[in-house]
């Protein structure tokens, strides 16, 4: 990351800003595609350059485990290797190794995991996953960190916490390719008063940005967003916040207003696959049988592909018949609302009408605004 320049703040509190990179230039607030495996599931590149895609992740555990990040790093890195031109994000590997806690074992030094492929033991250490990330060449390296579960005994957080601090340290004293800049990792669990901590700690290490991590792990929705908001009011204002692995779209509307940048789930791709699709009025289910002879399009309003040639009887019959094809136009269609959603939310924050743009959201889906804070 060569830059990170906050252009504007809402009175509302939700900020503008812009990340530059060796490979794009990111418009922040962004949501992230995830693609786990060198590949946003059943997009081109080319699909997603067309929707103004500038940043995708990747997964540094899986890609360690397969097909090598040494193999990727000799067929040119993770850019070359999957034909991508825009930025990429990998995270450390620390939340696939808490998602497969019956096959990993922590200790100080790193995780001894057991992989989910073949059986066999692997070490990840703080070293080694900057080792990995550095191969693969991504733009935006994260610390490795350790996620507790939730709920949680308050002992297990502390001591998780500081362990996390701890290789967080040992991160920094890894060089890095010149392009490549690292975030660290917040951690704290549910406890307000732990997360402004670690905030506080990992600020004054000096990361290039910092992650919220260990949210959306079960907990409910108002603990979620009371902890994006306690840990995001601590951490340096010039630098990128990102909330790791978060979420529904009303998640991304609620977290910018908690100060939030950046974001990334799967759940925009994975929904698609299971004939979800993500609209204004909030969400169709393609199996139903009301959509059988609908001849709108998915979302009349929506520009994207899809929705400019596709109907919803069309969409289900594929969905219903199990064709690639169902998955692949859902997919492009739930990616550019998750795309354009953050496109409308960063013009109505130059705009300085952010809470205006959040009344009109949830009325779009008829749902009243959230009971909390910001009510009122």
């Amino acid at each position: 990351m060569k830059d990170f320049s906050l252009l504007s703040v809402d009175p509302s509190g939700a900020r503008r800003g812009r990340i530059e990179t060796a490979y794009s230039t990111i418009e922040t607030p962004v949501f992230m595609p995830v693609g786990t495996q060198a590949t946003v599931k059943t997009l081109t590149p080319r699909d997603l350059a067309e929707m103004d895609t500038r940043i995708i992740l990747g997964n540094t555990y899986h890609l360690y485990l397969r097909p090598g990040h040494e193999r990727i790093e000799r067929l040119g890195g993770l850019h070359k290797f999957m034909n991508w031109q825009g930025s990429i994000l990998t995270d450390s590997g620390g939340y696939q190794v808490f998602s497969h806690s019956q096959l990993r074992k922590i200790t100080e030094d790193g995780v001894r995991f057991q992989s989910y492929i073949d059986g066999s033991y692997h070490d990840l250490s703080p070293e080694k996953s900057m080792e990995v990330q550095r191969a693969l060449g991504s733009d935006i390296v994260m610390a490795f960190d350790e996620c507790p579960p939730y709920p949680a005994a308050p002992e297990y957080v502390r001591k998780s916490m500081d362990m996390t601090t701890r290789w967080a340290e040992r991160c920094l004293r890894v060089e890095l390719q010149p392009h490549q800049t690292l975030f660290g990792i917040v951690q704290g669990g549910m406890d307000a008063g732990l997360r402004r901590e670690h905030a506080h700690t990992l600020g004054e290490l000096d990361f290039n940005g910092y992650a919220i991590g260990g949210l959306s792990v079960g907990e409910p929705k108002h603990i979620l967003y009371e902890m994006a908001r306690v840990t995001a009011a601590e951490l340096p204002v010039e630098k990128p916040r990102y909330l790791m692995g978060v979420g529904k779209p009303e998640d991304l509307v609620e977290c910018v207003l908690r100060g939030i940048d950046m974001f990334d789930c799967v759940l925009p791709t994975r929904n698609a696959r299971n004939g979800q699709l993500f609209v204004r009025s909030g969400r169709l289910n393609l199996r139903n049988a009301k959509f059988g002879e609908d001849e709108l399009p998915p979302d009349p309003e929506c520009g994207c592909y899809t929705c400019r040639n596709f109907t919803r009887a069309y969409l289900r019959h594929l969905q219903m018949a199990d064709e690639m094809l169902g998955a692949h136009l859902n997919t492009i269609h739930n990616v550019f609302y998750y795309l354009d959603l953050m496109a409308g939310i960063r013009k109505a924050i130059e705009r300085g009408n952010f809470m205006e743009f959040r009344r009109e959201f949830y009325d779009l889906r008829g749902e009243p605004l959230p009971e909390d804070e910001f009510s009122g």
